[in-house]
């Protein structure tokens, strides 16, 4: 069932209401550093650099660090900011896999813009936290790889799965249905975690993760994966 859900999932990422998702989330964390960056460098042309008129060398070499760290800060936060904006799409990905491949049977309701953005934020977090815990780990204990891939299973797979089965349940039923079925859960996180490993294709991961685990709750919830209707585009 979950590799049959994740090989649905994988095929479907580079289709265009995916991409849009992806393209969306991508274009306004670039709007986000562009911001950052120039008020940045204006808080720092208006409070620093005129105490500093007498030595435009170090004028300059500020804003060539500061440059230095934007770039360094964009690569290590552009998958977790990007990861946030997609946060408030997920719905859009969720009508998607069920548009298309449970097409003759009842539509999920979308979350309420408060939830999405919470489980966005959730989302983010998570994944920055448990990396820096991962790497910490590995750089004293050697076994940061272990635990990034058993933490993020756990709560990476929590989340999504949450959100996909309160399109259909209340949250207090979403936990119950979570809970009976928290191996399968656990097991569909880990491969959630392997995707937010590899650079650049973690740009998908929120993506792929809200379709892994529509189909998950589907298939666990007694209908059949990718039937009765599987459409392309």
């Amino acid at each position: 069932m979950i590799i049959e859900a994740a090989r649905l999932s994988a095929r479907e990422i580079f289709k265009p209401r995916f991409r849009s998702v992806v393209w969306k989330s991508l274009g306004l964390t670039i709007l986000l550093f562009i911001g950052m960056w120039i008020g940045l460098e204006m808080l720092v042309s208006t409070y620093l650099f005129p105490f500093l008129a007498g030595w435009p060398w170090v004028t300059t070499i500020i804003l060539w660090l500061l440059g230095a760290g934007l770039v360094v800060g964009a690569g290590f936060l552009l998958a977790p900011t990007t990861a946030i904006f997609a946060g408030l799409f997920l719905d859009e990905i969720a009508e998607h896999v069920e548009e298309t491949h449970y097409a003759h049977q009842p539509r999920g309701n979308a979350l309420p813009i408060g939830p999405s953005i919470w489980l966005a934020i959730k989302f983010t977090a998570l994944v920055i936290l448990i990396n820096l815990a991962a790497l910490i780990l590995v750089v004293f204990f050697g076994f940061g790889v272990i635990v990034f891939f058993v933490v993020n299973g756990y709560l990476l797979g929590r989340e999504f799965f949450q959100f996909a089965a309160m399109r259909f349940r209340t949250e207090a039923e979403a936990n119950a249905f979570r809970k009976k079925h928290s191996f399968e859960v656990f097991l569909a996180g880990l491969v959630i975690a392997g995707v937010i490993s590899i650079p650049l294709i973690n740009l998908f991961a929120p993506v792929f993760a809200a379709s892994l685990m529509v189909h998950l709750h589907k298939g666990l919830s007694g209908h059949e994966i990718g039937k009765p209707s599987e459409k392309t585009g």
